[in-house]
């Protein structure tokens, strides 16, 4: 599935957006009757795209049956998310469920090189609407 973007209307500000997908599913190499399951976060500072939300659930979608390792999956979905909309800043997080005893959690990140400001110190947008429970 291919990653869709929409013109970030407020590119001359720096802000953060964070994603998450508590449902994330692919099928554990060479044991493919066994299912792992995934929340995958996504924090980044967008330049001038945005991710489509949509296409981002579609694009996990595509993931259900595919045989991909955890450091595999999560490093994919850093480096397509960064060709799609060419962030300042991005990192993805896959907190993966137990198997076997074992919780994996995978995070890489991708900052610009023209970019040097500390992600944390950009607030998040938030309105009224807004829950901040996760």
């Amino acid at each position: 599935m291919e990653l869709e973007t929409i013109k970030n209307e407020y590119d001359e500000d720096e802000y953060r957006i964070k994603i998450i997908c508590p449902e994330f599913t692919c099928l554990c190499p060479d044991k493919p009757d066994q299912p792992d399951f995934a929340t995958i976060s996504i924090i980044y500072v967008p330049d001038e795209l945005l991710i489509e939300l949509k296409s981002l659930k579609y694009y996990f979608v595509g993931y259900r049956d595919k045989e991909i390792y955890h450091e595999t999956a999560t490093n994919k979905i850093l480096n397509d998310l960064v060709e799609a909309v060419s962030p300042k800043y991005m990192k993805v997080r896959g907190d993966w469920n137990v198997r076997g005893g074992i919780t994996t959690i995978v995070e890489k990140e991708f900052c610009k090189e023209d970019w040097d400001r500390d992600p944390e110190e950009v607030e998040i947008k938030i309105g009224e609407h807004t829950s901040l429970t996760r």
